[in-house]
């Protein structure tokens, strides 16, 4: 098992759900935490929490995802102590919408493929160069189960975690020949705000997703994450599909009456 303390590791999407409970997880270990979000307000209620609960050094910054130039700057405007980040968790990401592909929004699109498809790949062109320059470092991706099976009024959500897939599975084959390892967590039904801002704050019919299924938690992910994370430098994890054992796929759930 390889040690995670003082180790620094960014988090995007840090301030709800799995990223936060990521960078909780990672504080538990001693790690160097630096989180990001669009919600810095959020992030800075976090702080105190993330040392308390033993990380060596915290520090926030505000970015949005989806714009490449606020990404590139603010990975180059770290601080010398931030700037060699050694893990990356690309966790920022959303649904938006349940609707047929013929007659969705196509602001709905946007922000899917510009969140989980663009903006995990400016975070990691931001980053993984000085990985590879320093011998060092871990990507992990956030995926889904929506990956591997396409479900009825999800085509768009389901093929931008396509496209995580096929990217971790690439730029893990990109990085044949140096120490730095790719992850992609995907995950099935997670008891997050995500379903909420799906629906656009809809908070009772978010609350159905739920409903009769016990779901996973975000800390569930974060456990795997720093597992991952952890493993011995020559071991690298490629993927680590997780579902709650009310779900066998993104479409075949088992509802407690």
């Amino acid at each position: 098992m390889g040690s995670l303390q003082g180790k620094t590791v960014l988090i995007t999407g840090a301030s709800s759900g799995i990223g936060r409970a990521t960078a909780m997880a990672f504080a538990r270990e001693g790690s160097r935490v630096l989180v990001c979000a669009r919600r810095v307000d959020r992030l800075k209620e976090l702080e105190p929490s993330l040392t308390a609960a033993g990380a060596k050094a915290v520090a926030s910054f505000e970015v949005d995802v989806q714009d490449r130039a606020a990404v590139e700057a603010a990975i180059a405007a770290l601080p010398a102590e931030w700037s060699e980040i050694d893990v990356l968790v690309n966790n920022a990401g959303l649904s938006r919408g349940l609707t047929k592909v013929y007659e969705d929004d196509p602001q709905n699109w946007e922000e899917m493929i510009d969140t989980n498809v663009k903006g995990l790949l400016y975070v990691t062109r931001a980053v993984v160069p000085g990985m590879v320059s320093r011998g060092r470092g871990h990507v992990v991706n956030l995926g889904s189960t929506a990956a591997y099976i396409t479900y009825a009024n999800g085509a768009v959500y389901c093929a931008t975690k396509a496209a995580e897939k096929s990217i971790s599975e690439g730029l893990k084959i990109d990085l044949m020949g140096t120490p730095v390892r790719v992850t992609s967590v995907d995950a099935g039904m997670v008891e997050t705000e995500f379903s909420e801002v799906r629906f656009r704050g809809d908070r009772e019919r978010a609350e159905k997703v739920y409903q009769n299924i016990t779901p996973l938690q975000p800390e569930d992910l974060a456990d795997a994450i720093v597992w991952a994370a952890s493993r011995p430098a020559h071991v690298n994890i490629h993927t680590v599909v997780m579902t709650t054992i009310d779900q066998a796929n993104s479409v075949v759930f088992h509802r407690h009456s």
